[in-house]
């Protein structure tokens, strides 16, 4: 049987049938591996990474999962492995796992790949810069000896660091229902439109209490003085979080550092730097984000 889940436990197998089958039809042996679901767009060799239709696939819907299967279908990209036939390999360093996944995948075509590696700093610096124009965030450092240990940090991801100013747009009550949880941000485009880009979050306790004096000179309110408040996206991987937000009028600007864009949006949460008080909100515009040269996803998996 081939079962899917993610990294923390939640069961995926039902959301990608052409995975299933292809692992299946194609692994040699039974095996536990480590990897990441990707879903690859766009004209043949310009593709990139797509994060919105890989979430488009986490639906009620077996008739539409089904369909999006056929119609954007899914890769695997494998990372580590943790077990081979009836042998553990988590206690074993990652070279040698390494070196057992490269074996059992050896032969494996489409849609199964194995990540690239290596030990050469200037090559992973180059693929970190080139990568990203096909959608990648980055780069990954692992021990050659560690050991498999779940739940525990033993690697690091390097990420490009960018920063941009935007408008405080909203912002969400924290779960325990006092303070700030998330400051909703945004960016004018080019024809004068503001539109939601991502969010802050991260606050300390005490900080979050702060925001909710400090903001209230610019919430927005209705003609009865009550506050307004709207209705963001909803996550198909959070369907029953409450996603309302306070209105606040467009008139605070924040620099906050971000990774890499997804399209129009931060594709991360992004983190506070400072308040721009000398900032017009109207100048926070898409033109002063770093465009990134596409590179093709097909030229990433190729060893």
């Amino acid at each position: 049987d081939v079962e899917i889940g993610s990294r923390g436990a939640k069961p995926l197998t039902r959301y990608f049938p052409e995975l299933v089958e292809a692992f299946a039809r194609l692994l040699p042996e039974p095996c536990l591996l480590d990897g990441e679901i990707v879903i690859s767009l766009g004209e043949p060799g310009s593709q990139r990474l797509d994060w919105d239709a890989l979430t488009q696939r986490i639906h009620p819907a077996d008739s539409r999962v089904r369909m999006l299967s056929e119609q954007t279908p899914a890769m695997f990209i494998a990372f580590d492995i943790l077990a081979r036939g009836k042998r553990d390999l988590a206690s074993e360093p990652f070279q040698a796992r390494r070196a057992e996944l490269l074996d059992l995948l050896r032969d494996v075509p489409h849609p199964v790949h194995v990540t690239r590696t290596t030990d050469d700093p200037d090559r992973a610096a180059r693929w970190l810069d080139e990568f990203e124009g096909a959608g990648l965030d980055g780069v990954v450092a692992k021990p050659l000896a560690q050991p498999y240990a779940p739940g525990k940090r033993t690697m690091f991801k390097i990420k490009h660091a960018r920063t941009a100013d935007v408008v405080a747009l909203g912002y969400r009550v924290h779960k325990s229902g006092s303070g700030v949880g998330s400051l909703l941000v945004g960016l004018y485009t080019d024809e004068g439109q503001l539109v939601q880009v991502g969010g802050v979050a991260a606050w300390s306790d005490k900080r979050r209490r702060e925001l909710v004096d400090e903001l209230e000179p610019f919430v927005e309110r209705d003609e009865s003085g009550a506050a307004v408040t709207g209705e963001g996206e909803r996550s198909r991987f959070a369907s029953g979080k409450d996603v309302s937000f306070v209105q606040l009028r467009p008139e605070l600007v924040l620099e906050v550092r971000y990774d890499q864009l997804e399209k129009w949006r931060f594709r991360h949460t992004v983190q506070f730097v400072r308040w721009r008080e000398d900032r017009d909100p109207r100048s926070c515009t898409y033109d002063q984000l770093e465009t990134v040269s596409a590179y093709d996803v097909g030229a990433v998996l190729e060893s």
